[in-house]
């Protein structure tokens, strides 16, 4: 065997393997976005519920300073389980998205008169509106804050509205499709909420968006506050 064949065939073994070895990591690398990613969002998840939780009955502040940001509200989608609780932080940067919503800077407050707009993965980091699609009209979205609970009841369904993610008219105080498709009322002094989402369960370049209105405000109690659920609520959300 020639010295020349050796240098050949022992080239072709570390090609192989240097192959292998980026495929595993590749793998690896996409197993921690879909799975691993979501298994320590959860964690935090949880974390930052506990936080707020104590910050609303001890310190009695509307805001709470948590470690993985400053949040005071936490969304409630019967459709998705009675046990779904995901806070809801200020800001939409990548640290914000990774644990719970991202509430757009400059956008109504909860139960205020504008537009509530909120944003959440769709896949990995937790994944709170994976389920978007399955949203319809008249369900229920509640966000609980330390002294009111606000029910939202949709006007369009989950995947009624998809949009190029550089779109802002969505975020505005009175949201109007400028393509005259769909939009929620169009009443000045309304009280709106809007959710957006990643159109694709992989990456994409458009949002899913989903409108909502104000049905109803009320004190928020210790069966609304973190921990509690009301399932008769549940079951009219899920008919």
């Amino acid at each position: 065997m020639s010295a020349y064949g050796d240098r050949w065939r022992r080239g072709g073994f570390w090609t192989g393997a240097t192959a292998v070895l980026v495929g595993v990591c590749l793998l690896s690398y996409v197993a921690w976005q879909f799975w691993g990613t979501t298994w320590v969002s959860v964690h935090h998840r949880e974390q930052a519920l506990q936080q707020i939780d104590t910050g609303w009955t001890t310190t009695k502040t509307a805001e709470v300073r948590t470690r993985f940001g400053r949040a005071d509200a936490i969304v409630e989608i019967p459709r998705f389980g009675s046990d779904y609780k995901v806070p809801v932080f200020e800001g939409t940067d990548s640290s914000v998205l990774a644990v719970g919503y991202g509430h757009f800077p400059g956008s109504a407050g909860p139960g205020q008169v504008g537009n509530y707009a909120l944003a959440a993965h769709r896949v990995t980091h937790g994944e709170p509106l994976r389920d978007m699609p399955e949203l319809r009209v008249g369900d229920l979205i509640r966000i609980v804050t330390r002294d009111r609970t606000y029910d939202y009841r949709l006007v369009t369904g989950g995947a009624d509205l998809v949009v190029p993610m550089t779109t802002r008219w969505v975020t505005t105080s009175l949201p109007h499709n400028p393509q005259g498709g769909v939009e929620p009322p169009q009443r000045p002094g309304e009280h709106l909420i809007t959710l957006t989402t990643c159109a694709e369960l992989f990456h994409t370049d458009n949002r899913m968006i989903a409108f909502g209105v104000l049905e109803r405000s009320v004190a928020s109690s210790a069966s609304t506050l973190p921990g509690q659920s009301s399932d008769r609520e549940e079951r009219a959300a899920r008919r």
